[in-house]
């Protein structure tokens, strides 16, 4: 892999991660586009540059979440947890992004090898999924009429968002795309679905990232600098589309990206057939 490549790959992970597009998807395209295999080391990398953006991003609602956390430790020692709980929407925040990460992390252990499986198939498997992604964004718009936002999300809602992410396992199902779809179906305010969808995304990207870190080992390829761009082109993607998504959510609606989805999923999956791509 060049330099080259392993910029455009960086942006295309990079944009990919927060768009509601599927990542998955378009890394497999873009990889067989270029003709290139990515190592263990400029994955791993590529990963660590999502989540560097997003937490970037939301560094001041992060550090809040984790202060309101521990204080909500505190709480349970001196028997006042409730009190804490039902007066600080950042501690309600805090543990419901623990509880919505559950379903992901239980699919992700149960049947890993399964997933894995899917994304080493034709590439009619993800366009399939891409296209199933666009479906949910054009009908979740249709559905959504909810103004639940920091300030009255439960439980409930931050579940069926971690049931979405869990569904995004599958290669061409847009993690974002699913939660905010899922957020909206069940009345979340847009914009609040958005960045609930992002913040949730931490775990999921840190878990991935550290799955991959550990059997690095002696992965790192000889010449680093393609790695290095890679990560850097991942981070400044990641962050301009987060920045791009909450303002667009605001002003207009997600139909161009389920018309996106359809006609990539619809052209992909038919060259697969056809044995083209």
């Amino acid at each position: 892999m060049d330099i080259f490549q392993a910029i455009i790959i960086g942006i295309v992970q990079g944009l990919t991660e927060f768009l509601p597009v599927s990542s998955s998807a378009h890394l497999v395209f873009i990889q067989n586009i270029l003709g290139v295999e990515s190592s263990l080391a400029f994955d791993t990398f590529l990963h660590l540059g999502s989540l560097l953006a997003v937490l970037w991003f939301f560094r001041a609602d992060i550090i809040k979440m984790i202060l309101s956390w521990i204080s909500s430790l505190r709480d349970i020692i001196q028997g006042r947890f409730r009190e804490g709980f039902m007066e600080d929407p950042y501690k309600r925040l805090a543990w419901y992004v623990i509880i919505a990460t559950i379903p992901v992390g239980l699919v992700g252990f149960l049947f890993e090898d399964a997933v894995d499986s899917l994304f080493a198939g034709a590439l009619y498997v993800p366009a399939f999924f891409l296209f199933v992604t666009g479906t949910l964004l054009y009908l979740s718009q249709r559905m959504a009429s909810g103004n639940i936002d920091l300030k009255n999300i439960s439980a409930k809602e931050s579940l069926f968002m971690g049931l979405g992410q869990a569904c995004a396992i599958l290669p061409g199902l847009s993690r974002s795309g699913t939660t905010i779809a899922a957020g909206l179906v069940i009345g979340l305010d847009k914009e609040f679905a958005a960045k609930f969808s992002f913040i949730l995304s931490i775990p999921a990207i840190l878990g991935a990232f550290l799955l991959q870190a550990k059997d690095i080992g002696g992965a790192i390829d000889a010449n680093f600098l393609p790695v290095i761009l890679g990560f850097i082109a991942a981070f400044i993607a990641g962050y301009a589309a987060i920045k791009w998504m909450l303002e667009l959510i605001q002003k207009r609606n997600l139909d161009i990206f389920a018309y996106y989805c359809w006609i990539v999923g619809i052209v992909v999956f038919m060259g697969s057939i056809a044995h083209i791509f």
